[in-house]
């Protein structure tokens, strides 16, 4: 599916709604905050008041991870909050007062809450991240809080190629960055990947 298309779609749906909850599935560094970003650009250029709520920012807190051995697979589905994600949809969802949502910040590496305004006049809520697709609970609460779920693919040595980069951005030698890129990285792609026939439709990127 398009962008233009995808576009249309969350206009049709929000023309009849007071909000639309729109979710973008896909393995790390597929593009998905890139394409979140151009459809809230998008749909805001056509009169549709739009936030974006990444899954982001449920990651547990580093401290936490540290203390429970599991920064080294950072990433991986336990190292999230998924109760909380599904608590945030649910409020996105049925709350008629502003909602505030965490962010994730990459250089702290570290969630920060009360981040992001979703204030009542928001007509569509654009969530982004790996699993939103995942059937295994308690993930698979996600996908009936989606009015619409979209899977974001990417040429798979591409998407390598950019998680090598972000890494190493954020500090890590090139060895590093690639021992994480095609571990964990590419564990946790795999199992994303499994989700992807839960999905709506496909939007592919380059």
């Amino acid at each position: 599916m398009s962008v233009r298309d995808a576009v249309g779609q969350v206009l049709a749906l929000a023309s009849g709604r007071s909000r639309v909850v729109v979710g973008l599935a896909g393995p790390p560094a597929a593009g998905k905050s890139t394409l979140a970003a151009r459809l809230a650009a998008d749909l805001a250029a056509a009169g549709c008041s739009t936030v974006v709520v990444p899954m982001d920012g449920f990651h547990l807190a580093q401290a936490v991870l540290d203390a429970r051995g599991l920064a080294p697979v950072k990433g991986a589905p336990h190292t999230f909050d998924p109760a909380g994600y599904v608590a945030l949809l649910r409020r996105l969802r049925d709350e008629a007062g502003t909602v505030w949502a965490p962010e994730f910040d990459r250089a702290l590496e570290q969630p920060i809450a009360g981040a992001i305004e979703v204030d009542p006049s928001v007509r569509v809520v654009l969530t982004e991240g790996n699993y939103l697709l995942l059937d295994r609970s308690p993930w698979d609460r996600i996908r009936p809080l989606l009015d619409l779920a979209w899977y974001v693919e990417t040429p798979d040595v591409l998407r390598r190629e950019r998680l090598i980069a972000r890494h190493e951005h954020y500090g890590r030698s090139p060895d590093e960055a690639s021992e994480r890129a095609l571990g964990t990285d590419e564990r946790n792609a795999a199992l994303v990947r499994a989700s992807r026939a839960r999905a709506d439709a496909v939007i592919r990127t380059d």
